[in-house]
Formats: structure tokens, C-alpha cells, sequence
């Protein structure tokens, strides 16, 4: 098995010490191990935006919970505002129903 290390495909950044892999698993892979590789760190990268992602819905769920509050308050007014109508319709079909 070749190591990384030693692939014409792989470079490590100087300053951050991450690691760079220009394979194409399509084309340019030496071994199977290579593939096994390739698929480990792309899995990585996804569980890293995953993280990423539950950290910015974290910052963003108090803001929701306020706006949530905000709009049953609003609808809980305009129902109550409206109010008037259903007992005012009801009214009628009670007569509706007696006259019959």
C-alpha cells in the first residue's frame, strides 16, 4: 500500500498544515486504498459542514423563537379581530333554522 505521502497527488499547505489531494478517483487512482482514503476525507469535510451548520441554526433559534411568539401573537389578534363575524354568521343560520 502506498502511503500519501509519497503520491505525485498529494501536498500539504505550509502555513495551515492541511492536507491537499488533487486525485480524481475516476482516473488517477494508484490503489484501492487510495479510494478508501479519498472517500474518509471527504466524509470528514461533510461531518465538518454539518458541524458548521448546527452551529449557525443554533445562533439563529432564539431569533426564530421570538419571531415565531410575534406572529401567533399577530394571528391570535386578527382571529379575535374577526371574531365578530362567526357569531354573527352563526346568528343567522340559528334563524335559518328556526323559520324552517
Amino acid at each position: 500500500m502506498i502511503q500519501c505521502e509519497d503520491c505525485q497527488y498529494f501536498s500539504r499547505d505550509e502555513k495551515t498544515g492541511r492536507i491537499k489531494m488533487t486525485c480524481d478517483p475516476f482516473s488517477t487512482i494508484i490503489s484501492p486504498d487510495c479510494l478508501q482514503k479519498l472517500q474518509l476525507l471527504r466524509l470528514d469535510g461533510l461531518c465538518q459542514m454539518y458541524g458548521s451548520m448546527l452551529n449557525y441554526y443554533n445562533q439563529m433559534a432564539p431569533m426564530q423563537k421570538k419571531m415565531f411568539k410575534f406572529m401567533e401573537h399577530e394571528i391570535d389578534d386578527q382571529s379575535e379581530a374577526d371574531s365578530w363575524k362567526q357569531s354573527y354568521d352563526d346568528n343567522i343560520e340559528d334563524e335559518d333554522q328556526e323559520n324552517y
